[in-house]
C-alpha cells in the first residue's frame, strides 16, 4: 500500500456499545478490505474468559485473528497505558505490512488513550479530594461544574455536570498543578499520531431493542457454560473481587454469587442491569467524540456504508 508523503495511512475504529455488533461487523470489513483486526476490549485479553466476555470462538479467531487477545493470566493488570502501546506496535505492523488496521471493541478509555494520549497528571490528593466531595456533598455536583467552568471552561464543556468523579480529578488537577486539565489534554493531543482516524460508531437504534438483546445475550452465556466458567476462576484461589479480570461486568456478579451474596436469580438480573449500564456509558462518551461516524447496527447497508467512509484506507 502506497501512501502520499503529504497523506497519512489511515485506521478504522469501530466502536459502539456491547452487544450492537461490533465483531461481526469488523469481520465483515475483512472479507471486503486487507484488514487485520486489534482487538480493544478490557476483558478479551484475559485467558480463559472467553464466554463472558462475548469472545468468538476458536475457529472464527483462526480464520479472523484478533491482536491483544488472550495476552494476560486474569491475575494480571492491563493500564490504559499499556494499551496504547501495544496498539500503536500492532498499527505499525500491519501498515508496513501494507494493510489497514481495524480496531473493535468497547472499551472506551483505551480508544480515548489512543486517540488522545496519556497526559503526566498528578497523582491523587485525598486532602483535595476529600475537600472537594465535601463541597459536592453540601452543594451538589453541578455546582462543582460550574465552578470547574470558572477555572476550566473547556474542561467543564467536555464533562457532564453529574460526573462526580470527572469533576473531582479535574479540580484536583488545577489544584495541585495550577494548570487547566483542559491543557494537559492538549499538550498529550493527537497531533502526534502517525494516521488518521476514522471513528464509526454503531447506533443501537431503540434503548428497548438494545437492552432486549443484552439480555439475550446473557442467557446464551449462560446456556454455553458461563457459570461453569467462572466457578474454574473462582476456584483457581488466586484471584479476588477487587481485581480488574473479575470486575468486568458478568463475572462482578456471578463472583458475589459464589460467595453466596445473593441468589442465581438475582446474579443474572444484577449482571444485565449492569450490562445496560456499561452500554450507556459506553454511547454517552461516544456522543462526546467530535467527527465520529454514526451508523445503524442493524442497517442492511451497513457494510457498504462503512466502506465508502473508509475509502481513504485503502488508497
Amino acid at each position: 500500500m502506497q501512501h502520499s508523503a503529504a497523506k497519512k495511512p489511515s485506521v478504522i475504529c469501530v466502536m459502539g456499545p456491547t452487544a450492537s455488533g461490533k465483531t461481526d461487523l469488523a469481520m465483515q470489513l475483512c472479507d471486503r478490505l486487507p484488514c487485520e483486526l486489534i482487538s480493544v476490549d478490557s476483558a478479551m485479553i484475559y485467558r480463559g474468559m472467553d464466554i463472558g466476555t462475548a469472545k468468538p470462538e476458536r475457529e472464527v479467531l483462526r480464520a479472523y485473528p484478533h491482536r491483544l487477545v488472550d495476552i494476560l493470566d486474569p491475575v494480571e493488570a492491563y493500564s490504559a497505558a499499556q494499551f496504547r502501546a501495544d496498539a500503536l506496535q500492532a498499527i505499525t505492523e500491519i501498515q508496513q505490512a501494507g494493510r489497514v488496521p481495524v480496531l473493535v471493541g468497547g472499551t472506551m478509555l483505551y480508544f480515548n488513550a489512543l486517540q488522545q494520549g496519556l497526559a503526566d497528571l498528578p497523582e491523587a490528593d485525598p486532602i483535595i479530594r476529600a475537600r472537594i466531595e465535601a463541597e459536592a456533598a453540601e452543594r451538589g455536583w453541578p455546582a462543582i461544574h460550574a465552578r470547574l467552568a470558572e477555572l476550566d471552561p473547556e474542561g467543564a464543556r467536555r464533562l457532564k455536570p453529574n460526573d462526580a468523579q470527572r469533576l473531582q480529578r479535574a479540580l484536583e488537577v488545577v489544584e495541585l498543578t495550577g494548570k487547566p486539565i483542559s491543557e494537559h489534554w492538549r499538550e498529550q493531543g493527537d497531533a502526534a499520531l502517525p494516521f488518521d482516524i476514522i471513528p464509526i460508531a454503531l447506533s443501537p437504534g431503540e434503548r428497548s431493542r438494545l437492552h432486549q438483546r443484552i439480555e439475550q445475550r446473557f442467557d446464551i452465556m449462560l446456556q454455553a457454560g458461563f457459570e461453569d466458567e467462572v466457578r474454574a476462576l473462582w476456584e483457581r484461589g488466586d484471584l479476588q473481587a477487587n481485581m480488574p479480570s473479575i470486575r468486568c461486568v458478568g463475572y462482578r456478579q456471578m463472583w458475589s454469587y459464589f460467595n453466596d451474596e445473593y441468589d442465581r436469580e438475582m446474579m443474572r438480573y444484577k449482571a444485565i442491569v449492569a450490562t445496560r449500564q456499561l452500554a450507556k456509558r459506553q454511547l454517552t462518551w461516544l456522543r462526546g467524540w467530535d467527527g465520529v461516524h454514526w451508523l445503524e447496527s442493524e442497517s442492511s447497508n451497513l457494510v457498504a456504508d462503512v466502506l465508502k467512509l473508509s475509502d481513504a484506507a485503502v488508497i
